[in-house]
């Protein structure tokens, strides 16, 4: 792929860091991980979220152990901060932990707060143990419609929510139209995969990801 898509040195590295070889294996659709990618090298001009945002992500340096709770996770997560930032990817700051908010006379807390200069927009991350639920939407969106209110500068683009949550449900993303929207939701690994099987995964995403390309 390096020498078909003609890589310089230093984007060789870029995809390197950002682990795309395991992150387009793991995908539950690689050749659509790996059009994006390529997309985004083709692509000039400002930035779009979905160029910069990873389905899944991968957290194997957190070192979990089988079981662990939503507040394990996010501890684990704010002792390896600067892995989990390059993890994000480019233009990612922290901003705050348990970001409470308040609405009416009740109180609410946004496990992760970000700040991305690409996109200049405030990013919120919630964590999630369990599979995905259609509720977590419905949170999301009052946390980021709040950070709208109250955070958001005048030159900034409206605040962006990532779900992460152990396993997705497709249909449901679907038949919420997330993928239109400023809700993204991506599933996380804590550990990957044997390698002999990433290979395979990723050599069939390439060809897919090629053939799509071509035929447009």
């Amino acid at each position: 792929m390096t020498i078909q898509e003609r890589w310089s040195t230093r984007t060789l590295d870029e995809r390197i860091g950002s682990m795309l070889f395991e992150r387009t294996a793991i995908s539950k659709k690689p050749d659509e991980t790996i059009l994006a990618e390529l997309q985004q090298l083709q692509q000039t001009g400002n930035t779009h979220p979905q160029l910069l945002l990873k389905d899944p992500y991968i957290l194997d340096f957190l070192d979990l152990n089988d079981r662990y709770l939503e507040k394990d996770l996010e501890d684990a997560i704010l002792r390896e901060i600067e892995q989990f930032l390059l993890e994000l990817g480019s233009g990612f700051s922290f901003i705050a932990r348990q970001k409470r908010i308040q609405i009416d006379e009740d109180d609410f807390y946004i496990d992760l707060l970000f700040y991305n200069r690409k996109l200049k927009r405030l990013v919120a991350i919630e964590l999630k143990t369990e599979k995905f639920k259609h509720a977590h939407k419905s949170q999301m969106e009052l946390y980021l419609r709040w950070l709208a209110k109250y955070e958001q500068e005048p030159d900034e683009n409206s605040p962006l929510g990532i779900i992460l949550c152990s396993s997705k449900k497709h249909e449901q993303i679907e038949l919420l139209d997330l993928g239109q929207s400023d809700i993204h939701v991506a599933e996380y690994m804590t550990v990957l995969p044997p390698k002999e099987i990433l290979q395979q995964r990723l050599q069939l995403a390439v060809e897919r990801a090629k053939q799509r390309i071509e035929g447009k």
